[in-house]
């Protein structure tokens, strides 16, 4: 072979690599690492092959090719990019380069250019292999990481264990079972006082004088005055004075997220149905007690009452009075209390109040044997049982709810987390400090020895990032070394290069709509040909108008008609989409489609076939339509749809710096004419031309015409022959016969 070569590369790397290739052909090879030394070495060995990379520094890429188009060119020129850079690309196929080759430099791409630049043929440009391009890692991140970390965790685990070895203390299990019957316990103790507490405040109350007056002349303002200082001072979330009836002459109920002093008052509750009132009421004693407890589930809560006589001057019963608090406050308080959350049950084991946040109830009540095993143990023995709430590990221990020492009105439990606690010696403590304190130390030190080399590169991509986000998309980064964040540097490069080629195709993206107008663009770049030239293609076009529209959109405001529109076009376009077509205008209420020539250009015949096609699902779509707008109160869109078959020309309309992709001819305007023929029908229908019908050949099989005649359309001389298109179940058999007759 023994062509003159010229590497000019300023990548130590990439001018290895291609060096070997062109060193196993037995090619004559001369290096140079910039624009400068590759001129001058250009004069001495005249290459007839220079190979160039665009990351020479600046632009002086652009000067060599410029130099060598213009004292070498038989010089052949392969470029080369480290990131694909479409810019740059682009600029050196307009200075004459054939062949642009991305890395990785593969044997098979060197091969493939040298054979299209030998035939004169220009290489496509390459698709960016992202990723694939990456270097390879070698040392891992997260192995100069964790290695030392590792080392340092091993020595402190082993210390651990020497120092937990020393610690003596009762077992985890039972230190915790210690912990949740002493809660269980505090809690019951909590419960009694509150009820000696509540029964002073009733003590206070009773005898307060006035109170018997008031209750026994029913004066509600009098008791009120009363009653209400007591409650407040006490804290009483319920107070309710009744007379000898059990009827309410005052209640006064504190409303939870209130002030302290403010009390809601009422009168005339019923309270002669509980039993704790009925034995304050008929005046038993029980135990030498004439006082009484009990859980009332009333309209306004669930509320724990200790309830007494009103004795009159001779003794004699003048009326009751209950002081309650309600059963969430009195769990809320044991839980401040106790530390332990608390949860309270009634007989039949169902929660009424508790601190922990439940999500379903019913999964945690109790069974009824599990109340009465309680019931019946309750002298000798507490139930314990696991609970989990919101991702927590409880251990709840259950006791039974006593009134007065000896009424049993349901269980109270109470719960501690699973935490597991040791209490060391002030020996082992200061172990283990002093151990944490020096692995910390030399956690800290590695720490930030590591960090540093790390973060140093990492800076640079931060430096450049910020140089990307002020629209800078020259910078690059130089990474170094072989890990991930070397890697990193490349995939920066990589990303600088890709918004770099993005801003293009914004650019020119920008001018069309279509996304197989899109794709074709995109296509366009292999060849390096960025225009959009005109093209002569068969097509069918499909165009669709709204009779009658404008009176409709004059009675409702702009507003209204966008929405509808909008509604009208999303029915319709996913069809279109869906069979192949391209949505090529909208103008007010009517559409234009074409088939057939993207994303690939297509035979007349199905061409034909997609476009009638998705006329007769258009119509199905309106007609549904039109069903949701009668619902509403809405006039229906009476729709005309034209499709015909024949040459148009397609290809980018407008400025050189707004493009619009459509297609143009006599094919177009005659559609125009024949969705205007739908007028006739009165109702929304298709026309299709004859050269349509003819086009779809044995196709026609799959459709139904009704022939409405030859007709005279506005620019062409000779009359169209028309058919009415008809999906292939229309049972109109003989309405067609008779038209055609």
């Amino acid at each position: 072979m023994n062509t003159r070569v010229l590497i000019v590369q300023s990548d130590s790397g990439s001018a290895r690599v291609l060096a070997k290739f062109f060193q196993q052909r037995r090619d004559r090879l001369w290096r140079a690492g910039t624009a400068d030394e590759a001129l001058a070495l250009m004069a001495q060995v005249n290459p007839e092959l220079v190979v160039a990379s665009l990351q020479l520094k600046e632009d002086s890429w652009l000067t060599l090719l410029q130099q060598i188009q213009q004292r070498f060119p038989q010089a052949k020129v392969i470029i080369t990019t480290k990131y694909p850079d479409i810019e740059r690309e682009l600029r050196a196929k307009e200075q004459g380069a054939r062949a642009i080759l991305r890395r990785p430099f593969t044997r098979e791409k060197l091969e493939g250019a040298l054979a299209h630049i030998e035939k004169g043929e220009a290489v496509p440009l390459e698709e960016a292999e992202g990723q694939s391009a990456l270097p390879r890692v070698r040392i891992p991140v997260r192995i100069k990481i964790t290695f030392p970390y590792a080392v340092l965790s091993l020595l402190l685990a082993l210390a651990a264990s020497y120092v937990i070895s020393r610690v003596t203390l009762d077992t985890i299990e039972e230190r915790f079972t210690n912990q949740v019957i002493e809660a269980g316990k505090l809690t019951s103790e909590r419960m009694v006082r509150e009820e000696n507490r509540l029964l002073e405040s009733l003590r206070l109350l009773a005898n307060v004088q006035g109170a018997s007056d008031g209750v026994l002349t029913e004066n509600a303002e009098l008791l009120r005055v009363l009653a209400l200082p007591l409650a407040i001072n006490a804290q009483d979330e319920a107070v309710e004075i009744l007379n000898k009836q059990g009827i309410a002459v005052l209640s006064l109920r504190h409303r939870p997220g209130d002030r302290v002093e403010d009390y809601s008052a009422a009168r005339g509750d019923n309270f002669a149905s509980w039993a704790f009132v009925q034995n304050v009421l008929q005046r038993r004693v029980d135990q030498g007690r004439d006082k009484f407890v009990g859980l009332a589930r009333a309209t306004w809560g669930d509320y724990f009452y200790v309830a007494g006589p009103v004795l009159d001057d001779n003794g004699k019963l003048a009326g009751a009075i209950l002081i309650g608090k309600s059963v969430q406050t009195l769990a809320r308080l044991i839980r401040q209390d106790t530390l332990a959350q608390t949860t309270m049950y009634d007989a039949d084991g169902q929660i009424i109040a508790s601190t922990l946040s439940f999500s379903q109830t019913e999964s945690y009540t109790l069974a009824p044997e599990q109340v009465a095993a309680l019931m019946q143990r309750q002298a000798s023995a507490s139930l314990t049982r696991d609970l989990s709430v919101s991702d927590i590990s409880y251990t709840e221990i259950l006791g039974t709810w006593k009134a007065r020492g000896v009424e049993d009105l349901g269980v109270i439990g109470a719960s501690l987390p699973q935490a597991f606690l040791v209490n060391a010696s002030q020996i082992t403590r200061l172990q283990i400090f002093l151990l944490v304190t020096i692995a910390i130390g030399l956690v800290i030190g590695i720490g930030l020895y590591l960090a540093n080399r790390i973060t140093t590169p990492l800076l640079q991509v931060v430096a450049a990032s910020a140089k990307v986000a002020q629209g800078n998309l020259e910078t690059r980064v130089d990474p170094v070394g072989n890990d991930e964040v070397a890697v990193l540097g490349h995939s920066f490069n990589y990303m600088v290069s890709g918004l770099r080629e993005g801003s293009i195709y914004r650019d020119l993206l920008g001018r069309t709509v279509s996304p197989q107008v899109r794709e074709q663009l995109r296509q366009t770049f292999a060849s390096g040909d960025l225009r959009l030239e005109g093209q002569t293609a068969m097509a069918t076009v499909l165009m669709a108008d709204i009779r009658g529209f404008t009176p409709i959109s004059e009675k409702v405001d702009s507003t209204t008609v966008m929405a509808w529109l909008n509604e009208y076009f999303g029915d319709l376009v996913p069809i279109i989409v869906a069979n192949g077509g391209v949505v090529d205008t909208f103008v007010g209420d009517a559409l234009m489609a074409f088939f057939g020539i993207l994303p690939r250009p297509l035979e007349s015949q199905e061409s034909a076939t997609l476009a009638c096609r998705t006329a007769i699902e258009m119509l199905g779509a309106i007609e549904r339509l039109n069903e949701r707008r009668i619902t509403r109160g809405e006039a229906p869109f009476i729709t005309g749809i034209g499709v015909n078959t024949g040459t148009v020309a397609a290809g980018g309309l407008g400025a050189s710096d707004r493009l619009h992709y459509t297609i143009i001819g006599d094919t177009v305007n005659t559609t125009q004419r024949l969705e205007s023929l739908t007028r006739q029908f009165g109702e929304s229908g298709a026309v299709v031309s004859e050269s349509t019908v003819r086009a779809l050949g044995a196709q026609q099989d799959e459709f139904k015409f009704q022939p409405l005649g030859a007709q005279s359309v506005k620019g062409k001389a000779e009359e169209v022959m028309t058919y009415r298109l008809r999906p292939h179940d229309f049972h109109g058999e003989e309405a067609m016969k008779a038209t055609a007759r």
